[in-house]
């Protein structure tokens, strides 16, 4: 379904001032989750209560499927919708709010009891994973809506590297605050000034503008979402192993969730330094943000996505033959590959499938669909490392990011993008 010339030029008369609020919005995103990482941050919040490498595995776990899990639930609904911001704005509130939850819980840590506030910190986790799930379909169907589909890499691309700036300052400076400053304080203040930055992002948000979608009186009729997405599932045989690898490549990146834990456990490298780590991985996440983002576009989404899984691979390998802390660095290099290839590449990769009314559908199953192995992946990382060890883990990380690499490279084929919009001249964006 093609969009009426009216809509078309309001997109692209739009287009920088969109491409600009919504960069905004992903870096002071970003900003706040530097403050309140589910890679350092929060884990090592966490390691405060307990020592379990599951429980800490399952962090960044229940923040992916969180996201991940609802999204089919949500398509529906977003597919009758005539504008998707409305439905974003107010479903992102809960994937903000915990995070002054966690404030508290920090601020109360001593009168509260370890076992009282780790139990209320997995609910807050549960709470802002699952408030970003119910938000992502309808966000994401917003910027490809705003965004015209030949620059849906480079956007993805340009927001998580905007994303990753941000986060990158921000993790130095929740370092210093996590060094200098004692309990509760250290903790309470980095997670309050993650608030600030989430209501920041949520104003550049409600700043988008976008049109009303032409909706016929069938899109607009409640429809089965098993029964399309069944159907969608029977006909579309490369898109079912493209949720296959997708699958996989969560099992590729499950020991990312372990790196810093393991620096710190293994090596005794301090909190500061912990904090360097994360930004040596956040400045390579910028850079291969925009360059495999743009790639995707001008190349092919899907050989991207398989060096980004041989990036995982090598990642891996370093961190389980590192005999000191130095090899992390060169490790969360490449580890950065494989994060862009399993988060980014796949959004600008699914919206090649199907076609403007049915692409609720088509990120609904993407993300629902992998949920399951964004879930496991970091409790088997972690059960690994309980039984045998950390290196384990890196081992068998490896080794999947390899298994990624080939089902990208052989199996999958790269599917044919979906006309959308009508031609018009390219009109140069930011970062051209």
């Amino acid at each position: 379904m093609s969009l009426p010339p009216s809509n078309e030029q309001f997109i692209r008369r739009n287009l920088r001032y969109n491409f600009t609020v919504n960069m905004l919005d992903g870096g002071f995103f970003g900003f706040a989750l530097g403050f309140a990482s589910f890679i350092t941050i929060i884990p090592l919040f966490v390691s405060q209560m307990t020592d379990s490498a599951v429980l800490i595995g399952l962090i960044p776990a229940i923040h992916g499927a969180g996201w991940q899990l609802p999204q089919l639930l949500t398509a529906d609904q977003v597919s009758r919708a005539k504008r998707y911001k409305p439905l974003a704005l107010l479903m992102t509130l809960h994937e903000r709010l915990p995070f002054l939850g966690l404030a508290i819980i920090a601020w109360f840590l001593p009168k509260l009891g370890t076992q009282t506030a780790l139990i209320l910190t997995f609910l807050l986790l549960i709470w802002q994973g699952l408030g970003g799930g119910f938000t992502a379909n309808a966000w994401t169907n917003m910027v490809s809506k705003i965004i015209p589909p030949e620059l849906h890499g480079t956007f993805f691309g340009a927001q998580t590297a905007a994303f990753t700036a941000f986060e990158a300052v921000a993790a130095i400076l929740a370092g210093l605050i996590l060094d200098r400053l004692d309990g509760p304080l250290d903790f309470t203040l980095c997670f309050l000034i993650a608030v600030l930055g989430m209501i920041i992002s949520y104003i550049f948000l409600s700043l988008t503008r976008e049109p009303d979608s032409i909706k016929t009186a069938t899109d607009l009729l409640p429809a089965d979402f098993w029964e399309k997405s069944g159907r969608i599932l029977r006909s579309n045989h490369n898109f079912s192993i493209f949720l296959g690898v997708r699958s996989l490549s969560q099992f590729a990146v499950m020991g990312f969730s372990f790196y810093t834990i393991y620096a710190v456990w293994h090596f005794e490298v301090n909190e500061f330094i912990a904090g360097v780590m994360t930004t040596v991985f956040l400045l390579a996440n910028i850079l291969a943000s925009l360059l495999m983002g743009r790639w995707a576009d001008r190349w092919s989404p899907r050989k991207v996505m398989a060096i980004g899984a041989l990036g995982s691979a090598l990642s891996a390998l370093l961190a389980w033959l590192a005999p000191s802390a130095e090899w992390f660095y060169l490790a969360l290099v490449f580890a950065s590959l494989g994060a862009v290839a399993t988060w980014t590449i796949p959004i600008a990769l699914t919206n090649r499938f199907g076609s403007e009314n049915e692409r609720p559908f088509y990120i609904g199953l993407s993300n629902t669909t992998a949920a399951p192995a964004s879930i496991l992946a970091p409790i088997f990382g972690g059960w690994l490392a309980d039984a045998f060890g950390f290196q384990i883990t890196f081992i068998v990380s490896a080794l999947c990011g390899l298994l990624t690499a080939a089902v990208l490279y052989f199996a999958l084929q790269d599917p044919v993008r979906t006309q959308t919009t009508i031609p018009q001249p390219i009109i140069r964006t930011p970062v051209e």
